[in-house]
């Protein structure tokens, strides 16, 4: 559901360029776009203000200004006001009693780049859709490799059995919560359902529908690394297979990245508001984190993104970062 644009964001769109009409409708129709007749306008004036920051930011990329490219992707018709409040639910509470600290395993060699997808660990990006359900996601992508780490098999499982059933935790479905409290859940709960039996609405639930006969993971809690320490998230991620992780994914770059290594300069390494999924790290011309996002293939580098790795804990990837633990 959209929220209503403020009477500054009405006054400062750019008014309609009629040499944009196929492009608009080019657009519409490629994400499956419909309005109502008193909405489209100002629609419309958002997706142009939207397009016109995009092509300059990549006529800087060009020049060298920048690391990554912008794209109008199926956000393009959204504020950054409406897509904070809409997109990105990370809400971290106090710590719980089962967490524990990773430690490296002694005469650890990491590999210089490494990519979990090529091993098997990682399902196909998901899309949470218009539902603040980011952490639900994040700490299932987790699961799912310590799952395949475990037995080799690999299961997509359930983000709506956590959004209706760790409620008491203090998740709150598609209002926000955290990958910390999703592992709590499972611990508690003894298991988590798999996604075919308990598939995703994209909707907060008043009822708790999981079946233990369809349970498909059991964990003993989760770890910690290290806050802020990119070398102990690198040394996590070599060890433990794909790491939940939550970063500042406020910024209207972040919105429509497209491809390219992601920094930004105004990112902030402790106010953090969406969870993600660590799977990998590699270098080209600078180290960068491979990351899955759950906001379906239409975004980014067919749903992934490259983050800037090493350079100050840029976006706070390292801040807040976790595994559940399967003995």
């Amino acid at each position: 559901m959209y929220i209503l644009l403020s009477a500054y964001e009405v006054l400062s769109a750019p008014s309609r360029d009629p040499q944009l009409d196929q492009h608009w409708e080019l657009w519409m129709n490629r994400y499956n776009k419909t309005y109502h007749q008193t909405e489209e306008g100002w629609r419309r004036m958002v997706w142009e203000k939207n397009l016109k920051k995009i092509e300059l930011h990549n006529l800087e990329h060009s020049m060298g200004k920048h690391s990554y490219r912008q794209g109008m992707n199926h956000f393009a018709d959204m504020t950054k006001e409406e897509f904070r409040q809409i997109m990105q639910g990370y809400k971290p509470k106090a710590e719980l009693k089962v967490g524990t600290l990773f430690k490296k395993p002694s005469f650890l060699n990491v590999p210089e780049s490494l990519d979990w997808r090529t091993e098997g660990y990682v399902t196909p990006v998901k899309n949470q859709a218009r539902c603040a359900s980011c952490w639900a996601f994040s700490a299932t992508g987790c699961l799912e490799g310590q799952l395949f780490r475990a037995t080799r098999r690999l299961v997509s499982l359930s983000e709506q059995n956590l959004m209706d059933c760790s409620r008491y935790l203090g998740n709150k479905g598609c209002d926000g919560g955290w990958a910390k409290m999703a592992y709590q859940y499972v611990h508690e709960n003894g298991g988590l359902d798999s996604e075919e039996s308990y598939p995703y609405q994209a909707k907060d639930n008043l009822q708790c529908f999981y079946n233990a006969s369809y349970n498909a993971i059991i964990v003993d809690g989760y770890a910690s690394i290290p806050s802020g320490s990119e070398k102990d998230l690198m040394e996590a991620v070599a060890t433990m297979g794909p790491i939940s992780v939550a970063i500042d994914a406020s910024h209207d770059s972040f919105q429509f990245y497209q491809s390219g290594v992601y920094y930004e300069e105004n990112c902030s390494s402790e106010q953090l508001n969406h969870g993600v999924l660590l799977v990998g790290y590699s270098y080209s011309d600078q180290d960068y984190w491979i990351v899955k996002n759950s906001w379906s293939e239409n975004w980014g580098n067919n749903g992934y993104i490259h983050m800037a790795k090493d350079r100050n804990n840029n976006c706070g990837i390292a801040t807040d970062a976790s595994f559940p633990v399967i003995l």
